[in-house]
């Protein structure tokens, strides 16, 4: 079960990493951000999101404690990860809408949480999987963990243009002033 879940978790991200960066080279022919939002947009997005997302879960609990982290770090670190992380990302999808978060177009997000991160929710999701990886100290964790944060560092690098073109001065003027990630 657990190679069954590393391969699909690992799958998911590597096609969703790979979507990304052709996203990144060919903008005029970009998958993410989306070039038209339709009813598929948010099963195409939140459906991998969430398998990937219960694939560490699962391999989480299933490796539990494999690996010999102290347990002051597991629940000192990994626990307020995880709570901080799922805070500041409902909030900020909260705020920001569940359709603009899969990648619907509306306004230049600049308040809120988007006045210290131009990617809160994606500093969120980094927060959370550190935590899990913390916290379960689960081996296939640690590998999935780290592809899903690659995913989650490279993606605002395909989101920067498309953003631009929307926006034009205004997301300029944005970026010099908040920083892409912390």
């Amino acid at each position: 079960m657990e190679t069954g879940l590393s391969i699909v978790g690992l799958l998911i991200a590597l096609s969703t990493l790979s979507a990304i960066l052709w996203s990144i080279a060919r903008p005029s022919q970009r998958l993410w951000p989306p070039i038209r939002y339709t009813a598929l947009t948010p099963i195409l997005i939140w459906v991998p999101t969430f398998v990937l997302f219960g694939a560490l879960v699962a391999l989480g609990v299933l490796g539990w404690g494999e690996l010999a982290f102290p347990r002051w770090f597991r629940f000192g670190i990994g626990i307020p990860l995880i709570l901080l992380g799922n805070i500041v990302v409902w909030s900020a999808v909260a705020g920001f809408g569940i359709h603009k978060t899969g990648g619907a177009v509306g306004g230049l997000e600049t308040s809120g949480l988007y006045r210290f991160s131009r990617n809160p929710q994606y500093v969120s999701d980094i927060a959370m999987v550190l935590g899990w990886m913390a916290l379960t100290a689960a081996p296939l964790v640690m590998l999935l963990g780290f592809a899903a944060i690659i995913v989650l560092i490279v993606a605002p690098f395909s989101e920067e243009p498309w953003l631009r073109s929307q926006y034009g001065s205004d997301f300029d003027k944005y970026a010099a002033q908040v920083r892409r990630y912390l």
